[in-house]
């Protein structure tokens, strides 16, 4: 049986909760493998709409196991607020796995963010503000909390106060902001331990026998192909490694395990904070696109840049997670436009670059060269097969699956659970 990974192929918000809610009943496990709560997804269910942050999607189907693996960075007041949120609302979230191995977001890893982005004025990265860069950056400097040193008192002061150590230093001389007492941390820590303990074990052995077994397990990533830290529009970039590579070190798994790879596309390009976008649209056509397909942040609640679709990040999602398949999502929100330009290139110091410029300073001054493909006027929300679509509709998911480099198989024509049109199974 299949263990697939599935994630963004642009820079997040791709709708990858509809994709992963639509897999959730026929798979065994659901695991995050990466982010924290700066990632959102929006699922909606029947005329039920839900968006989570923390939580893998997986979650709002009854027969699966939510798992959030040690990759991921834990915000453990956003997580018990969201698992209230789905049980008041039914949601039957006891199933839920969280790795020992998963890292804390502390208060002072939240405070930090914020004054240091403060502090970078129109040099500042965009950052949601919500701890998860420097909850990393004391992870790789092995300053870090983990959430089994929630069930230690004495481990987790020790580690409080080592972390606090420099980091006072640079709020208090630096940022000119008051000390953090390792006490007060650990107190506040101390409260969220017989709430998680329940939910605490080894999920890199749960999921390597679950494996063994024969069952389908999905790895769904946060955020998307051009946020990743190593191959991302850097330093506009998430803390981690959202690509098909980081599910194996982030949920603990070899790569051999690994049998699909699929990348989650808009019919358009979106992105939220700053850093270089070759189709960014100023006009009414981006306005368009932003309020017709609702084009805010699930975490961050800001307006999405918008733009055309960009087949040379799509050619680069291909090749940096060697996708197998791609679920096109938004289709229905380009209906009406009388023709749809798609950036097939761009141009660079007056020559046409077909592939994503390895130079950060390249990519930032890349023009796009467009192609016009036709539109259509049709509602197609209602089709249930690829033959459904109006003949245009068809020839620009054909056009997009050509320059991308991988099959569609999947087709988003609304926001609804069952909007969706399947072209090839996932889990053959």
């Amino acid at each position: 049986m299949p263990a697939l990974v599935l994630l963004g192929a642009q820079w997040g918000d791709e709708g990858k909760g509809k994709a992963t809610d639509l897999l959730g009943g026929s798979v065994d496990y659901v695991v995050r493998f990466q982010g924290g709560n700066n990632a959102g997804h929006t699922v909606v269910v029947g005329d039920q709409k839900y968006a989570l942050h923390l939580l893998p999607s997986g979650i709002l189907s009854p027969t699966c196991t939510p798992v959030i693996g040690n990759g991921v960075v834990v915000d453990p007041s956003v997580l018990l607020s969201e698992l209230g949120g789905l049980n008041e609302r039914g949601v039957d979230t006891s199933k839920l796995l969280i790795s020992g191995n998963a890292h804390l977001i502390t208060p002072y890893h939240t405070e930090v963010d914020k004054v240091t982005e403060r502090f970078l004025g129109k040099r500042k990265i965009g950052t949601t503000g919500r701890g998860i860069g420097p909850t990393y950056a004391d992870k790789i400097n092995r300053v870090g909390i983990r959430v089994q040193d929630l069930f230690d008192e004495s481990i987790l002061l020790q580690k409080v106060e080592a972390s606090l150590d420099f980091k006072n230093q640079v709020l208090a001389k630096l940022y000119n902001r008051r000390s953090i007492k390792p006490e007060q941390v650990v107190e506040n820590l101390l409260g969220y331990a017989d709430q998680l303990r329940g939910y605490v074990c080894d999920t890199t052995l749960v999921l390597n026998n679950a494996l063994d077994e024969g069952k389908v397990v999905l790895f769904e990533g946060g955020q998307g192909t051009l946020l990743d830290v190593d191959h991302g529009t850097y330093p506009f970039v998430t803390s981690s490694n959202p690509t098909a590579g980081g599910a194996c070190t982030g949920a603990g798994v070899g790569p051999t395990r690994i049998n699909r790879v699929i990348g989650i596309l808009k019919a358009y390009t979106t992105r939220v904070g700053a850093g270089p976008f070759p189709t960014e649209l100023f006009d009414a056509d981006g306005e368009a696109l932003r309020t017709i397909g609702g084009e805010k942040g699930v975490t961050t609640g800001r307006d999405r840049r918008c733009g055309w679709f960009d087949a040379v990040i799509a050619r680069y999602a291909t090749r940096v997670n060697g996708l197998t398949d791609f679920f096109l999502t938004k289709l229905d929100v380009l209906t009406g436009w009388e023709r749809i330009p798609v950036c097939v290139a761009y141009e660079i110091d007056g020559k046409r670059v077909e592939e994503l410029p390895y130079n950060q300073s390249d990519f930032h001054h890349a023009k796009p060269i467009y192609e016009f493909l036709p539109g259509w006027s049709e509602d197609i929300t209602k089709a249930k097969t690829f033959a459904d679509l109006p003949k245009n509709a068809q020839g620009y998911v054909k056009a997009l699956e050509e320059m991308s480099g991988a099959p569609i198989s999947a087709i988003g024509v609304g926001p609804g659970r069952d909007e969706t049109i399947q072209i090839n199974s996932f889990l053959d």
